[in-house]
């Protein structure tokens, strides 16, 4: 077992937090708790380092900073063995992980400074110049299914723009962001990053803390709690919340696509993304190829610990999620969804595993259709047209990101402009181009980051302007 002391711990802990290996539940490894009490401290910390590091600039910070990328790489066995024994993805995918943040590390740098250079405005009296500066000390809180990238995509562009920052991360992964920040603070000046270990309790006290930028990604039910306690004081948020992600199949879909991306994208990381395809509305036209497809698909899906050759689809985080997942399944069931994959065990079993579900029959009235699953379950559900596709797509507070898929893509993309979704894929995922920002409409976000008006966010506008000679 593995104990790291976080750079924190200036400060006396009393307790450790434990990281356990969701496929065997044995301990990985454990880190200090930060006691509530010490917050203010880390937070004073890191405001008596904000001013040295803004006046470093975006060469002095990006300096600092990039080295992080290549050691990154370095290590992505490494690490990635240590992401996948915290929290349960195929290995392949928490090497990819790690690998990933370090490759990134250098365009990711160039799009920030690139999006926070100065902008120059003019009329014919007045030439004003809009700069982008740091707000101060950013309060990074980042949840456990991507427990590095969601880590770095909060950090790299807090930093760049000449914040510190104190992250806290999930308390199920410890280990593999206590890492990053280890890797990072290799180059970084003292107190530039720091990192605070907890539950909720930690967490509170982050947000209740003097800093000025919370950026959270986690679900909608914190999202709400940590909006309302940084209203008492106007603080700035960035929510990146949860989803229920429609994929609308259309009668002249290409079957075998729709069927092969939908069950990528309800079952990777064992269904635990954001994004994950969580409700199908299908055209009747195709609903039996398409169902058929799908239950096949899932049935030859490997499910076992990450680190086994094959495994396609890991744990859950943990018995509570499992739990969650499993009674869904249940009322569904008993609702009238039929089982075409998977489906819950007859008897309890004593892991964190939930085999890839395929449920049919469904309609807008179940349960299953409205609240967040974050397991491996891929509901569908036959609808006449695409007017009712969209209609029951849209019927949700959540709206993070969607899919079309259809043959004829102008009218796919069509469909697609109909939802009231932040991010929208036609013929595949709902990711975007290079520069796009991630995004939630609805109650899947407040804010967003990635891309140029993502990584403004981080920033204070000012505007300075002064009259033409």
């Amino acid at each position: 077992m593995t104990t790291l002391t976080a750079p924190t711990a200036r400060s006396s802990a009393s307790a450790f937090l434990q990281s356990i290996n969701p496929a065997t539940g044995e301990v990985v490894g454990q880190v200090p708790v930060t006691p509530a009490a010490n917050i203010a401290s880390v937070v004073a910390w890191a405001r008596a380092a904000s001013r040295a590091w803004r006046n470093l600039g975006f060469a002095g910070r990006r300096a600092a900073i990039l080295p992080a990328g290549a050691k990154l790489v370095a290590r992505c066995e490494e690490l990635g063995l240590l992401l996948t024994r915290e929290m349960g993805k195929p290995l392949a995918e928490g090497i990819s992980e790690v690998r990933n943040c370090g490759l990134s590390m250098e365009g990711r740098i160039a799009d920030i400074v690139a999006a926070l250079e100065p902008d120059t405005l003019e009329d014919k009296d007045i030439r004003s110049t809009v700069y982008h500066d740091p707000f101060g000390v950013c309060a990074a809180i980042t949840p456990w299914n991507f427990p590095m990238s969601m880590c770095h995509s909060l950090v790299i562009p807090a930093l760049m723009a000449g914040n510190t920052v104190v992250l806290k991360p999930s308390e199920e992964t410890p280990l593999i962001a206590q890492a990053y920040v280890d890797v990072l603070n290799e180059t970084l000046p003292k107190d530039a990053l720091q990192i605070v270990h907890g539950a909720d309790e930690q967490g509170r006290a982050l947000v209740d803390s003097d800093v000025d930028l919370i950026a959270f990604t986690g679900s909608r039910a914190t999202g709400v709690k940590i909006m309302a306690a940084a209203s008492n004081n106007l603080k700035r948020v960035i929510l990146e919340l949860g989803g229920k992600d429609p994929l609308i199949v259309l009668a002249d879909a290409d079957v075998a696509k729709a069927a092969e991306f939908a069950v990528h994208n309800s079952f990777r990381n064992a269904g635990q993304v954001c994004v994950s395809t969580e409700r199908i509305y299908v055209e009747e036209a195709v609903a039996d190829l398409f169902e058929q497809e799908v239950a096949k698909r899932a049935a030859a899906l490997k499910v076992g610990p990450g680190v086994d050759e094959g495994v396609k689809v890991g744990p859950m985080i943990n018995r509570r999620q499992k739990e969650w997942v499993l009674k869904q399944i249940e009322s569904a069931v008993k609702q009238g969804a039929r089982v075409l994959a998977g489906g819950a065990p007859a008897s309890a079993t004593n892991d964190n595993f939930v085999k890839p579900t395929v449920l049919a029959g469904l309609n807008q009235k179940m349960d299953i259709m409205h609240e967040e699953t974050f397991g491996p379950v891929a509901c569908i559900v036959r609808v006449k047209n695409a007017d009712e596709a969209v209609a029951l797509a849209n019927d949700t507070p959540y709206g993070l990101g969607a899919s079309v898929f259809g043959t004829d893509v102008q009218q796919a993309a069509e469909v697609g402009r109909r939802l009231d979704a932040g991010m929208i894929g036609i013929n595949k995922g709902c990711y975007g181009a290079a520069g796009s920002p991630w995004v939630g409409a609805k109650q899947s976000g407040y804010g967003w980051h990635s891309g140029k008006e993502g990584h403004r966010q981080f920033t204070q506008p000012r505007v300075v302007s002064v009259p033409k000679q």
